[in-house]
């Protein structure tokens, strides 16, 4: 969900974040990946503009920043 509000594609990511394709997928997949990838991951979306909004009783979220 992050990524397609971002308008990146998984090569983007994948590019950004300094992962593989395939490691961009997997998470996107649900698979499992390293907790320390899928922080990179998370801060290269952040630095795209994307936040995190937290578990708040209606699940957690994402959206872009405003300006972003």
């Amino acid at each position: 969900m992050a990524r397609a509000a971002t308008g990146l594609g998984v090569r983007e990511l994948a590019a950004l974040a300094g992962v593989s394709q395939g490691t961009v997928s997997r998470l996107e997949r649900g698979e499992e990946v390293r907790e320390g990838t899928v922080a990179t991951i998370k801060a290269a979306l952040e630095a795209a503009g994307v936040e995190f909004i937290p578990e708040n009783g209606g699940g957690a979220g994402v959206r872009l920043r405003k300006g972003a």
